[in-house]
């Protein structure tokens, strides 16, 4: 068991931004443990309410399984006043084995990322998540994405046969299904904005549940991002159409330029705050130079 119970936890998560650090990397693409921890300390002077290690802006998908085990390791090490989330992915049976590595490393609960390649039918993708909440007692969040796409359905008979499942990362723009959970499941979950740039969705999203969301953001402007959140949670909607405005929508302007740089731009990000955390790795590429320019001028203006 965590140091939260799984609804301890799912109240925590659910009652401020949530952090999804980046892993750094030397330039010959190692992991960066120092700089890593580094960065944990710097983000650690501002307010959130739990910390996703190797998640999606974390490059799960080019981490190895014993690197995420380090990942979550340092993480735990470091982070000790707010919840820490471990990450599982891939086959159900990689699945398992990583979820119990993050348990044995002290995590607090793990994000089950969208299963490896294959396509998947209801059933299976019950199984498959099934599987994982009984392989432990620490909280489940599952991240409604890509081949993992929950029916209400099979989200309620989770709900309903563990209680350590315990959040819905929507990162599908799923009107209707958040909707429906939100009115059939209500607070048994906590609801969890996974949109790439999660801000430019956050007060649409608040009407449907979601109470907090995934923020990229937070990596190199985090005191921007804090402030975000806040008036999102305040009802400021000027507040946050100005923000949205003046830094968010050229923002995804740049990274809509090429697929996968909704990952890459956070590390630019982190270069063009002053504090790099090296290059993301392939098959991800790295901002061109101009765009980095561009996006250096962009983010001087929020930190």
């Amino acid at each position: 068991m965590g140091r939260y119970a799984p609804d301890e936890l799912r109240t925590a998560l659910g009652s401020g931004l949530l952090s999804f650090p980046v892993t750094h990397t030397t330039p010959d693409l190692a992991f960066d443990e120092a700089a890593y921890r580094e960065h944990l300390r710097h983000l650690a002077q501002f307010d959130v309410a739990g910390l996703f290690a190797a998640g999606g802006t974390g490059e799960f998908f080019s981490l190895t399984h014993a690197e995420v085990d380090t990942v979550v390791r340092a993480t735990v090490d470091e982070i000790t006043d707010i919840p820490v989330m471990g990450a599982a992915g891939y086959g159900t049976t990689q699945a398992v084995a990583m979820t119990r590595a993050s348990a044995e490393a002290g995590a607090d609960g793990v994000l089950l990322l969208p299963p490896y390649l294959t396509e998947l039918s209801d059933a299976g993708l019950y199984e498959h998540t099934a599987r994982v909440c009984a392989s432990t007692d620490i909280g489940v969040v599952v991240y409604h994405r890509a081949n993992a796409r929950y029916s209400a359905e099979t989200v309620e008979r989770l709900a309903d046969e563990f209680d350590n499942f315990i959040g819905f990362k929507d990162g599908i723009c799923d009107i209707d299904l958040l909707a429906t959970l939100n009115a059939r499941l209500g607070d048994r979950l906590v609801y969890v904005g996974g949109l790439p740039t999660a801000e430019t969705y956050a007060l649409p999203y608040l009407e449907l549940g979601v109470t907090t969301y995934s923020s990229a953001i937070f990596n190199f402007a985090p005191r921007w991002a804090t402030e975000f959140y806040t008036a999102v949670r305040s009802g400021e909607r000027d507040e946050v159409l100005a923000r949205l405005r003046e830094f968010v929508v050229p923002y995804i302007a740049i990274r809509d330029r090429q697929a996968g740089y909704g990952v890459s731009i956070v590390k630019a990000g982190l270069t063009a705050a002053g504090r790099p955390a090296g290059p993301v790795r392939p098959p991800l590429t790295d901002l061109t130079d101009a765009e980095l320019a561009e996006l250096t001028d962009l983010v001087k203006k929020v930190i």
